[in-house]
């Protein structure tokens, strides 16, 4: 159903994906209702979600992820050679809150033709008037989530072995994905922002890996996963440092990783920055001239307060001294519901929010 007066990315507004899951799918799910009995529900509740987003103005829709359990783990054991282990005493490292479900690669990575986000993107395309758009995780997640203990495919042992592995597969993802007609696909490749975090460099240490080494790679991961799709598709990358029932592992600025990201051949950047976790405004001073865009997250999904307007305009002020102001946009800061578990929020809270994303890039821009 998507017009061809529809606006082509980079936007003035945007959002990284995720929204509360409606009522519906979240009860649901609760209550065990799965297969084809879930999937009606979601494809009743799902056009509601795009309708919605088209009414408060923003130029680009997803699904919501409403699909998902979590942001990351349905599309990783989609692939061939990855399945999943529940661990007990373990966890991701969340504040206050915790998840102890952990992916092991026992097989030969690769991205199936019948992958189920191929189908999701396209459910989305058929209904909506602006420009679709769907998350995936980024080449970073598959390495930093499958740990060396948890490789057992022999050959991926071998850390280059293994990094090749996951790029043909995301090859094989974008190539996919555009011949389903998608022309927006976003990386969410957090974990460069994980190992801007000493906490987190640290545990890499131990297991043996240099972070710096670690950073170098996984900027080479995304390049060579994204380098060869068609001019007409763009790329975006989000960064934050984890988002789990508005809690978060990570703390630390971008500036250890600022050149990684920004020499990427990405085109627009969604980077959070809604507390002093992320650190100064300083390293967006290294983002290249050009068409490149940063959707600047000032505006959090974690706490239900509304950005006031003034104090908005005062952090692109601010922002302005470091780059270009052609450069930026607005997007929050993460999704609002990275798990279906959801954010200390509520929907209402979640649409108003977004309805200040549209509007703060009308009156800085004068459009979306």
């Amino acid at each position: 159903m998507t017009t061809d007066n529809a606006k082509s990315p980079p936007f003035r507004a945007d959002h990284v994906g995720s929204l509360l899951r409606p009522a519906a799918i979240a009860q649901a799910r609760a209550a065990g209702v799965s297969g084809e009995a879930l999937r009606e529900i979601e494809d009743a509740e799902i056009p509601r979600l795009i309708q919605r987003q088209e009414e408060i103005g923003l130029p680009v829709v997803t699904d919501g992820e409403a699909r998902r359990a979590f942001w990351h783990y349905d599309f990783m054991g989609m692939l061939d050679g990855i399945e999943f282990e529940e661990k007990t005493g373990a966890g991701l490292g969340f504040k206050g809150a915790d998840i102890s479900l952990f992916p092991v690669c026992n097989g030969q990575l690769a991205f199936p033709a019948d992958h189920p986000m191929l189908d999701h993107y396209r459910f989305v395309a058929e209904r909506t008037k602006v420009c679709p758009k769907i998350s995936i995780p980024g080449p970073s997640a598959i390495h930093f989530r499958v740990t060396p203990e948890t490789i057992r495919h022999e050959p991926y042992k071998d850390h280059e072995t293994f990094f090749a592995g996951i790029v043909d597969a995301y090859k094989d993802a974008v190539a996919a994905f555009y011949e389903a007609g998608c022309r927006y696909l976003q990386l969410d490749d957090i974990f460069f922002a994980y190992l801007c975090d000493e906490t987190q460099r640290e545990k890499r240490r131990e297991m043996g890996q240099d972070p710096d080494w670690l950073i170098e790679r996984y900027g080479w991961m995304l390049n060579e996963a994204i380098k060869d799709r068609p001019s007409d598709m763009t790329i975006g990358m989000h960064m934050c440092r984890g988002n789990f029932r508005s809690s978060h592992v990570a703390s630390g600025g971008y500036e250890a990783v600022a050149e990684a990201i920004f020499g990427a051949d990405v085109d627009v950047y969604f980077m959070e920055y809604d507390t002093e976790r992320a650190g100064g405004l300083e390293p967006l001073r290294l983002l290249p001239k050009g068409n490149k865009r940063i959707m600047a997250g000032f505006i959090t999904t974690k706490t239900p307060e509304l950005e006031e307007m003034d104090w908005l305009k005062r952090k692109f002020d601010e922002a302005s001294a470091y780059v270009d102001l052609d450069q930026l946009g607005i997007a929050p800061q993460c999704g609002f519901s990275s798990t279906e578990h959801g954010n200390a929020v509520t929907e209402d809270d979640q649409w108003r929010k977004l309805e200040r994303v549209v509007t703060l890039a009308r009156d800085i821009w004068g459009s979306v």
